[in-house]
């Protein structure tokens, strides 16, 4: 794959995740081979329906979620995009606006990415907003 196709489905992806919400997940099968892996701290989904439905379900949980691109990396058939999620979940913080901080690994095939993995602190994305618990994950890792 040429680096300037790497290039374009990278800045597909960002233009993607910059516009994505609840009313537009059809966007997706644009963006992801029909065979995608798509992996995070806590799910594993193989192919674009389990996919779709993974952003769905996300997005029917939170009362707001936006993605802020911050740099993007290429290098063959891979890519890297450092990212923070705005989110805000009625269970987690009370529902106030809480940010996660991650990095995405992109790799492509027939013009679309076929594996995506995402790297967070799941602690700072979920347990940290959790009365009780938030206090208790702050103090462990401010202790390491």
């Amino acid at each position: 794959m040429e680096i300037s196709e790497t290039a374009q489905i990278t800045d597909n992806f960002v233009r993607t995740y910059r516009a994505l919400g609840k009313d537009n997940l059809s966007i997706l099968a644009d963006l992801y081979h029909q065979n995608v892996v798509f992996e995070d701290p806590a799910h594993r989904v193989e192919g674009i329906d389990q996919l779709t439905q993974y952003f769905s379900r996300l997005f029917q949980s939170v009362t707001h979620c936006e993605f802020q691109i911050h740099e993007t990396i290429t290098e063959g058939s891979v890519a890297y995009v450092q990212w923070t999620m705005l989110f805000s979940h009625p269970k987690i913080a009370k529902g106030q606006q809480r940010q996660v901080n991650g990095c995405s690994r992109l790799a492509f095939s027939d013009g679309k990415v076929i594996g995506h993995r995402d790297y967070f602190d799941m602690g700072e994305m979920i347990y940290e907003g959790v009365p009780l618990m938030g206090p208790i994950v702050r103090h462990i890792k401010a202790s390491l």
